[in-house]
């Protein structure tokens, strides 16, 4: 399966499907430098597969640790003049191996890199689906997550589905979060088929028919980002969930999906109560502790501390707090959301976990 960007210039393809990586070389054989980025879980279990990026084209070889833990400024120094040490030209090209976190830092890399240069995404995860689409690039601060970045197109996304097959079920939650979001961005049946398909953690772990899913996700995060690349207007919508996701993630150090999950569920309530919807938020609660969901971590959640990294969201503006809402399925808005409502919506969120 392939899809392609359609912006006026500077499109890139995304290859999605099981043996992906035997298209890299299509992609590879201009540059005089290529340099591999890949996450040290990754390359323990698939360095052999590996291998042909180091042995055909003679490429750098940089292991970095799993997750957040690279997104920092430290590390970002630490890995920059590395690179910078090899006497690299504007005609290098990065690739990055892993997940969401290491597509991130890997194109920060590259969009600071001697003022730019070029990179592929070779996402591992269903989580970095999303992540290895759309261009954004960067690391996290002090202040929050995602704070430092630039907008970087890569020059490809090659997702080999392969990967999926080694992840553990932890991985495979956090991902599925974006899946879903997706489906809530699209429509009602979207939803329902989703919930259907993986009704429980033993057949979400079995990933059967993800690759449509996982096609159908990547389709409308497209259509999003063609119309909106920068985030001035409807590309908002793509943080369905993330406000209080990000925040809880950044305090709470569980991975981005469980956050992004609790996230959705804070933002149907805050739905009810500013745009008088009537989301079912039981079912909700109950559809995710089938999957095994974190949700008991919401009883140890403090109001001030979360609510004071919301307001360093990149979305908010001088009249403060904004949020992506839904006013049904597939109808997302964004709007403004005072204080007086996050602490109405948080004390339901925690009510019913007490």
């Amino acid at each position: 399966m392939k899809l392609e960007t359609t912006y006026q210039s500077n499109n890139y393809p995304i290859i999605v499907e099981r043996n992906a990586l035997k298209q890299l070389h299509q992609y590879l054989d201009s540059y005089k430098d290529v340099v591999l980025i890949v996450d040290a879980e990754v390359n323990q279990l698939w360095e052999d597969v590996l291998s042909f990026i180091t042995t055909d084209y003679d490429a750098h070889k940089i292991v970095i640790p799993s997750g957040e833990s690279t997104k920092t400024f430290s590390f970002y120094e630490e890995t920059i003049e590395s690179l910078l040490s090899k006497h690299l030209t504007r005609d290098t090209c990065l690739i990055a191996v892993g997940g969401g976190a290491t597509g991130d830092f890997t194109g920060f890399l590259a969009a600071t890199l001697l003022r730019g240069v070029d990179f592929i995404q070779v996402p591992t995860t269903i989580l970095a689906h999303d992540s290895s689409v759309g261009g954004k690039v960067g690391i996290n601060s002090q202040h929050g997550k995602n704070l430092i970045g630039a907008f970087y197109r890569p020059k490809a996304v090659i997702y080999d589905l392969n990967f999926l097959d080694s992840l553990p079920y932890s991985e495979v939650i956090s991902g599925y979060a974006e899946v879903y979001k997706h489906a809530l961005l699209n429509d009602k049946d979207a939803v329902t088929a989703l919930e259907e398909q993986y009704d429980n953690s033993d057949n979400l772990h079995q990933l059967t028919n993800i690759d449509y899913y996982i096609y159908k996700g990547i389709e409308t995060k497209l259509n999003i980002i063609i119309q909106d690349e920068k985030e001035s207007n409807v590309r908002k919508f793509l943080n369905l969930g993330h406000t209080f996701g990000h925040a809880v993630e950044y305090n709470h150090k569980i991975p981005h999906g469980h956050a992004i999950m609790i996230g959705l569920i804070y933002q149907f309530i805050v739905s009810n109560k500013q745009l008088n919807t009537n989301f079912d938020i039981q079912h909700f609660i109950n559809y995710l502790t089938a999957l095994h969901y974190p949700l008991e971590l919401i009883a140890e959640f403090n109001f001030d501390i979360l609510y004071d990294l919301m307001l360093n969201d990149k979305k908010n503006d001088f009249e403060g707090v904004q949020m992506v809402l839904l006013e049904d399925f597939g109808k997302p808005v964004v709007q403004h959301v005072n204080k007086q409502i996050h602490e109405q919506a948080f004390e339901t969120l925690q009510s019913y976990f007490k």
